[in-house]
């Protein structure tokens, strides 16, 4: 269905039906990734900081490094840590080296999470990408890439 359709809007610029397009392709995205992660109790940004310190394979990672790697860079890293910690799906320990600094692991708890996660968020994901070609997935990738770089 065309994105006019969807708003029931009249004509739009093409600049204006892309940007539209990318906003309410988000919004289908993330309304389905929040289902699936509801029913094991994380946000998808909890989920992200999971994925990045499993990416970590075991050494530790500071905030930064969290907020760095973040798919959305505005998340409260400090707020998601600590509700992570709450659900002892995360460790936190000051650095040895630097006593300012806090180091973050994932828990064996939280490696569980994620290794029973994985296939549900790649059948997810999957459901999504098989409405493309491989073809088109990658030309869709590189015209995502090229779209937001400024």
């Amino acid at each position: 269905m065309k994105i006019e359709e969807i708003l029931k809007s009249e004509k739009l610029t093409l600049a204006k039906q892309a940007v539209m397009n990318i906003m309410y392709t988000h919004n289908v995205l993330a309304e389905h990734t929040y289902e699936v992660m509801k029913a094991y109790d994380l946000s998808p940004e909890q989920f992200n900081v999971l994925r990045i310190l499993r990416g970590q394979k075991g050494k530790p990672a500071n905030m930064c490094v969290i907020q760095e790697r973040m798919i959305a860079k505005t998340s409260n890293t400090t707020r998601l840590v600590d509700k992570l910690l709450l659900k002892g799906l995360v460790k936190r320990e000051v650095c040895l080296d630097n006593r300012r600094k806090m180091e973050i692991t994932i828990t064996p708890k939280g490696l569980n999470l994620l290794a029973d996660l994985d296939p549900i968020v790649e059948d997810n994901e999957t459901r999504f990408a098989n409405n493309l070609t491989p073809a088109e997935q990658e030309q869709f990738i590189y015209l995502l890439e090229k779209y937001r770089t400024l």
